[in-house]
């Protein structure tokens, strides 16, 4: 495939029929930018179905197929002449039990790959980083793909110079496997860059229900996770001092909220020689 024909970006969808992938779909196909090329899932009687009449939007001629690295082999085949800021890119809904090896595959194959299933482990990171950047493949994994939530995640950084009590809260579905959640950790992630040692003990505290404190960090911050049905996604991070409160809160009610940091990253992780952590990296 030659670069005039590959003017639009060839987006391959993991977990295609899954709640978030589902609008990833729909929006890569509304998008003049993006033609969508590939949509994987491993839902049962789903093969070779039309992704696009399974979800209700109307023929794409796209067949949904269970088969993963086949789908990465025949895409980076189709343009593996387009040279450096052309290639296809990979957006992964799936499983926390499977993001390690999609990422890595897919960077193996020259595919892009854009990962929002959160669970990868702080090593875990580190080993698809240096790949990537041995591979000079752009890619991208992305915790939470809300511009709101990353502006809450920078006020958070910001207003933790001032607060040495706080702790974090995070709520969604009750069908999420990961707790916390990877936005939460990265949260926590991002106000422990300055350095600091959060929330000193005044008192020997004694828990008679184990955890009810919520999960504690190394830095001393304590992270809250629930999880019930009728939540999409929330996050609150409190911080206290003497005589007040300041509260920062997120509150997703649609999934399509993420769907313009998820083509404002296809977008961009073509440009990449490397692997990025944070939508803040990509804006």
């Amino acid at each position: 495939m030659n670069k005039s024909l590959n003017q639009r970006i060839p987006v391959l969808v993991a977990g295609a029929l899954g709640k978030m992938g589902s609008e990833v779909i729909k929006a890569v196909s509304k998008s003049s930018d993006c033609e969508l090329v590939g949509a994987i899932d491993n839902s049962p009687n789903k093969e070779g179905v039309d992704v696009g009449i399974e979800l209700g939007i109307g023929e794409l001629n796209v067949p949904v197929t269970s088969d993963f690295e086949g789908s990465l082999c025949s895409t980076s085949q189709s343009i593996r002449d387009s040279g450096p800021g052309f290639g296809a890119v990979l957006v992964d809904f799936t499983h926390p039990g499977v993001a390690y090896d999609h990422t890595r595959a897919s960077i193996a194959y020259g595919v892009n790959p854009v990962i929002g299933t959160t669970g990868l482990n702080p090593l875990q990171l580190q080993e698809l980083a240096d790949f990537a950047e041995k591979a000079s493949v752009g890619a991208a994994v992305i915790p939470n793909f809300s511009i709101g939530m990353v502006l809450l995640q920078q006020a958070a950084a910001a207003a933790a110079n001032f607060y040495d009590h706080i702790e974090l809260t995070e709520s969604h579905h009750n069908q999420k496997v990961d707790a916390p959640s990877g936005t939460c950790i990265k949260t926590a992630e991002l106000i422990e860059d300055l350095g600091k040692t959060f929330n000193h003990d005044l008192v020997k505290e004694h828990e008679s229900l184990p955890s009810c404190r919520g999960g504690l960090r190394e830095s001393g911050l304590r992270i809250h996770s629930k999880r019930l049905p009728g939540i999409v996604a929330q996050q609150e991070v409190l911080f206290g001092s003497s005589g007040e409160t300041y509260l920062l809160s997120h509150n997703t009610i649609d999934r399509s909220a993420y769907m313009s940091g998820v083509l404002i990253t296809i977008k961009k992780v073509r440009k990449l020689t490397s692997l990025v952590y944070g939508l803040e990296k990509i804006l």
